[in-house]
């Protein structure tokens, strides 16, 4: 995997540059390069920019958010195609899974930078459940974590796959999230107990 790291830390890129190359990584790079095509970039608030996604437009990036705080991490998710989001509090082992994750297509979003998101825009409760969850949203949650493609989500629970593909857009923007990725990230990350029913 090509990955190239463009953060406004040099301290932060060469610890990431010196963990990637240890640990076997193809090419690791630090710093924007012609002749390179990278297949992951990590940026930061103080990088991430419309010219370095032009410049790449096969990369998948990866924003690495030091606690610059949630309005500018929502600023940069809402106005760029980024792909995942890393606080730098997690293990590395986490960052080994989220650039396996972006670079196979996925959106990755750690379960920390994620209810930090949520309980800063109120969607979570003071108990840490999900504001506004009914039990068919409940229901929808279970199956999407069990790997049920919305087909089978609706052949289960006896609706159309358009019911279902309403409820779960209804789902995220309750949790302001986008993705099943992010979904069930969040789910599997609360106690059954947790997720707050309400009609």
């Amino acid at each position: 995997m090509n990955i190239l790291i463009d953060l406004g830390s040099q301290l932060v890129a060469e610890a990431i540059h010196q963990f990637l190359v240890s640990d076997g990584s193809d090419t690791v790079m630090k710093s924007p390069t012609d002749d390179f095509m990278p297949q992951v970039v990590l940026v930061d608030v103080s990088t991430a920019r419309h010219s370095l996604l032009r410049r790449y437009p096969g990369a998948r990036f990866l924003l690495i958010d030091a606690g610059e705080g949630t309005e500018k991490v929502l600023s940069i998710l809402l106005s760029l195609d980024i792909h995942g989001v890393l606080s730098t509090q997690v293990g590395l082992h986490l960052l080994k899974k989220a650039l396996t994750a972006v670079s196979e297509g996925h959106v990755w979003i750690d379960s920390d930078t994620l209810k930090t998101v949520l309980e800063d825009t109120g969607a979570l409760t003071k108990k840490g459940g999900i504001k506004g969850i009914t039990e068919r949203h409940q229901d929808i949650i279970d199956c999407v974590c069990q790997g049920l493609s919305n087909k089978e989500i609706s052949q289960k629970l006896g609706l159309s796959p358009d019911t279902v593909k309403a409820h779960l857009n209804t789902i995220f923007k309750k949790l302001h999230i986008s993705s099943r990725e992010q979904l069930m990230a969040l789910a599997l990350d609360q106690p059954k107990h947790a997720l707050a029913r309400s009609a």
